[in-house]
């Protein structure tokens, strides 16, 4: 859902300024860690405690799965997904 749009302007660096009002709303503070995810189509900013914690629920995830899904078999066929 789309809270607020605002526009930014990359300097010779590749530097932005997130918006005040942005940065009150989704806590980002002075020196706080941020990820940045680029997918095909956008380019998303995220706390890294939030990025972290799914992060780690993906991998105990995969971890529980390789018990039963851990042969040549199985990566091979979902190789190419």
């Amino acid at each position: 859902m789309l809270i607020e749009m605002r526009t930014a302007t990359i300097t010779g660096k590749g530097q932005i300024t997130i918006p005040k009002e942005i940065r009150k709303t989704k806590g980002f503070s002075e020196g706080s860690k941020i990820t940045i995810l680029a997918f095909e189509d956008r380019v998303e900013l995220r706390s890294l405690g939030e990025v972290s914690e799914k992060l780690l629920t993906a991998l105990a995830s995969e971890k529980a799965l390789s018990k039963d899904w851990n042969s040549k078999e199985d990566n091979k066929t979902w190789k190419n997904l």
